[in-house]
């Protein structure tokens, strides 16, 4: 593995490369066995900037017909909840009722952004919504949330890397890190 000129901001690695590929493709077939004999499109829909990598990775291995979108919501501030879910960057599509929308994320945390958005999809009239994440945090959960396919639950630490950032850097990390504290209290 090439070294990274950030890999001395890591304290460890918490998944490894070799584990997100057997995540990838443990869901990506999951999600092709529940959804193989449908009668409407799915949408694959990645949550920006922190799906990208998972869900290209995501629909690489999934099999049946997908389509791909993508929104920006924001609910932190400063690092912080501020209880107010933002849409900069909505979908809109004319086939909501004849399509079957999978929500792709990184990682839930309190869980309200999912929450929130699974259901103001099914006021927009989707025939389904799902969602889908690589990383739980359940410790860190607000709202009464779980989602239909989980890549793997982790301790409530600060982690980085596959799509994962700390002040937009960290991202291109093939693994998933946790920073180093003194990284992000400074």
């Amino acid at each position: 593995m090439a070294k990274h000129p950030i890999i001395d901001d890591i304290e460890k690695v918490l998944v490894s490369e070799e584990q997100i590929e057997e995540i990838v493709k443990r869901i990506s077939a999951q999600i092709d066995a529940y959804y193989e004999n449908r009668n409407s499109r799915l949408l694959l829909l990645g949550i920006l900037k922190g799906s990208v990598v998972f869900m290209g990775d995501l629909m690489k291995h999934i099999t049946v017909p997908v389509e791909i979108d993508f929104m920006k919501v924001s609910s932190y501030g400063n690092g912080t909840s501020s209880g107010s879910i933002n849409i900069l960057l909505d979908l809109y599509r004319k086939d909501f009722p004849n399509t079957d929308i999978l929500i792709v994320e990184d990682i839930i945390d309190s869980g309200k952004t999912l929450s929130y958005l699974v259901e103001y999809l099914r006021l927009k009239g989707a025939k389904s919504v799902r969602t889908c994440t690589l990383l739980d945090k359940p410790e860190r959960r607000e709202v009464n949330f779980d989602a239909d396919w989980v890549g793997i639950t982790v301790p409530n630490e600060f982690v980085v890397g596959y799509g994962l950032d700390y002040d937009e850097k960290y991202r291109a990390l093939p693994f998933i890190g946790v920073l180093k504290e003194e990284v992000y209290s400074q």
